[in-house]
């Protein structure tokens, strides 16, 4: 049984875990960049437009989903996508292979159409040098989402933990939380210039971590595992729910530190590795972080 055999996952998840709502097909879109601004020096939001998005499968609170992006070529300007047709995938746009990745749905407004996607702009890569560039009426593809990853709302606490990947997903966590509930967020940054103001229903206490000054705890990967650590967690731990991603060798040990030292039960947490230092298209579905 293929994945999205399992079907869709209806109504508010109550359930006190993840849930999934599977789509029968993967979409592609065609879309175009209809405006985008730097909410920080480091950091570009990207509003894509298009007829495409009518049907765009849009959930409350599920942080987590994300499309496969497709970039045109650097050098031929090619934009090639695979497709999934009645026929099984192909691949359009020209005779290059495609460029793509993962990223975390920021927003989207079913009335205009539009879709957000915040990027981390940087001079290596191919998403970081296109978002650098990029222009109004610039074209992508979209694949997907291939499921809304429904998050439990029924937890009187959450916590959202991440670096700048991962930031997208933190901050919709925080806007989505149900009202009456808490979340603690903690994020890693460069410096307190890509602090952004993040609220939400829900009481809100946010955390930035400036890697740059922040203190690692001996034995440590990370200050944003040292900030875990120093964090007082809820004493009923089944009030709690957690959302932690990052660079996969440094996530690693605060899903650990979560699972064997903070006695969370694993339904009670997702622990994703975003990406993965030194590696390029990381298949962060290829999930190098369960252990048991």
């Amino acid at each position: 049984m293929t994945a999205r055999e399992f079907g869709a996952f209806t109504g508010r998840n109550l359930t006190g875990k993840l849930q999934f709502s599977w789509m029968a097909k993967i979409d592609s879109r065609d879309v175009t960049v209809v405006r985008f601004e730097d909410l920080t020096p480091r950091y570009r939001r990207v509003v894509l437009g298009g007829e495409s998005l009518a049907d765009f499968p849009w959930a409350d609170f599920s942080a987590p989903d994300h499309v496969k992006v497709f970039f045109p070529h650097p050098e031929s300007g090619e934009l090639v996508s695979s497709r999934e047709t009645e026929d099984g995938w192909v691949v359009l746009g020209g005779s290059t292979d495609p460029i793509h990745r993962d990223y975390t749905v920021r927003a989207f407004d079913p009335d205009r159409h539009e879709l957000t996607l915040d990027f981390v702009v940087h001079d290596h890569g191919i998403a970081g040098r296109w978002v650098r560039n990029v222009q109004v009426g610039d074209p992508l593809v979209l694949n997907g989402p291939s499921a809304n990853w429904l998050l439990p709302e029924n937890f009187s606490h959450y916590l959202a933990l991440g670096d700048e990947p991962a930031l997208p997903a933190v901050a919709r966590i925080i806007e989505e939380a149900p009202a009456g509930s808490r979340v603690t967020a903690l994020i890693e940054v460069e410096d307190a210039q890509d602090e952004q103001e993040l609220t939400g229903k829900a009481d809100v206490d946010v955390r930035w971590i400036h890697r740059s000054t922040a203190p690692v705890g001996e034995g440590d990967l990370s200050p944003l595992e040292t900030a875990l650590r120093a964090l007082e967690l809820p004493a009923d731990k089944s009030t709690l729910f957690v959302f932690a991603a990052g660079e996969t060798n440094n996530i690693k040990p605060i899903r650990r530190y979560l699972r064997r030292e903070a006695g969370l039960p694993k339904e009670q947490l997702i622990v994703d590795g975003y990406w993965k230092r030194g590696v390029v298209n990381f298949d962060h579905h290829d999930n190098e972080l369960d252990e048991d």
